[in-house]
């Protein structure tokens, strides 16, 4: 019997491929023309090259995504340091520093002053250890330390971007997950990754000619209005969909936006290829052979700021980190306006199982209970999890 994946995104495409691997025919149907989701690329006119809907950075430690990647012989898609380096740039200093973990569990890197947040002292980073022990939705803005350097130049941007929610709102759970499994390890887990050309390149097109090498069947185009309960299924599709096509179904209500401009401009890589930064409206930069990208996670607080003012704001920043000429360059603001869902405990008590009262339907999708964060590695790591429990059923 054929399962189908309803959905194309990477939950979709991450369970699609396990089983289509186990031996399954799969059929997959996708409502939009293209898959995958969120994490997608596309050719703009404006800029006259291929941009990303977002920028993502991933860690060595997210093992479920570079799994996926090594399954579609796409690992090499992916570019980044050799060691674990995090650029920075602090706008109300005017200061570039760079945070430096070593590869080992035990984090020497804090007992010396360069290789850790400026200002900091080895003392200050117990506060990780406070944040390790707190209870999963405790509230993250209660547990750091406040008016503290390491809070407001490292934890915090780490918050925001990992969790694309304000640290005084949300759940300590899901960030918690990520340090266990990247920071916690030591720079080895930690090293930086991010598309070499762009998403589609790397996570999307690799798992679309896979599949249909390997005999899976794609529909796009096509949406499902209605589910057969005696057909199984993996339902990877976003959680307001899910809770029409499943009655009765909870599922995360509230959203948080993401802001990412793309600037037709150039700058040498660096040592990362990437920057963060504080203190200003711009939180990562990457610099992409023909273009300058910029993401602002948690953007519901900018909502009210116009493109042209939100454009304006993030160049003068960047013009002060990098020495820009002052004049706007050809450039594109894009909202993704439910990027993830909120991170706030209440939110998190609203992701569900993977399983459902019907064992042939499964969930997936960054949004279920993966304990982690809305991100590429829970994503992919739902899918997996949803592949996994429907290949456990009879033939």
């Amino acid at each position: 019997m054929s399962v189908h994946v309803i959905g194309a995104g990477l939950a979709g495409l991450a369970a699609a491929c396990l089983l289509t691997e186990s031996g399954r025919h799969v059929i997959v149907s996708e409502s939009a023309p293209a898959a995958g989701g969120r994490a997608r690329s596309y050719f703009d006119k404006i800029l006259d090259c291929r941009v990303d809907n977002g920028n993502h950075l991933l860690l060595s430690g997210n093992l479920a995504a570079l799994n996926y990647l090594n399954r579609l012989g796409a690992r090499r898609a992916l570019t980044g340091p050799a060691s674990a380096v995090f650029p920075f740039y602090d706008f109300t200093t005017s200061r570039h520093w760079t945070l430096r973990l070593n590869d080992g569990r035990f984090p020497w890197w804090v007992l010396r002053r360069r290789h850790r947040v400026p200002g900091t002292r080895a003392l200050d980073y117990l506060a990780l250890n406070r944040l390790r022990r707190a209870r999963p939705h405790d509230i993250l803005g209660t547990i750091l330390p406040r008016n503290n350097p390491l809070t407001r130049n490292f934890l915090e941007p780490l918050a925001i971007s990992a969790l694309n929610t304000m640290p005084d709102e949300a759940a300590c759970g899901p960030l918690q997950a990520v340090l266990e499994e990247t920071m916690a390890l030591g720079g080895a887990a930690s090293l930086p990754r991010y598309a070499r050309i762009g998403l589609s390149e790397t996570f999307i097109d690799p798992a679309v000619d896979w599949l249909r090498t390997h005999g899976a069947t794609l529909h796009f185009g096509r949406r499902v209005t209605v589910l057969d309960a005696n057909m199984p299924t993996i339902l990877a599709v976003p959680p307001w969909v899910a809770a029409e096509l499943v009655p009765g179904l909870v599922v995360p209500d509230q959203f948080e936006s993401i802001c990412n401009l793309h600037f037709k401009a150039s700058i040498p890589p660096g040592e990362a290829g990437f920057w963060g930064f504080t203190g200003g409206l711009s939180e990562w930069a990457f610099a992409r052979p023909e273009l300058l990208s910029v993401t602002i996670s948690a953007a519901n607080r900018y909502a009210a700021l116009d493109n042209a003012e939100i454009a304006a704001r993030v160049w003068a920043e960047l013009g002060q980190a990098f020495t820009l000429p002052a004049a706007i360059p050809a450039h594109r603001v894009l909202w993704e306006r439910r990027a993830t869902i909120l991170g706030t405990p209440e939110q998190q008590t609203r992701r569900p199982r993977a399983i459902t009262a019907n064992p042939n339907l499964v969930l997936a999708g960054d949004w279920t209970d993966t304990g982690l964060p809305a991100t590429i590695e829970g994503a992919i790591r739902s899918g997996n999890e949803a592949a996994t429990i429907l290949m456990k059923l009879p033939e």
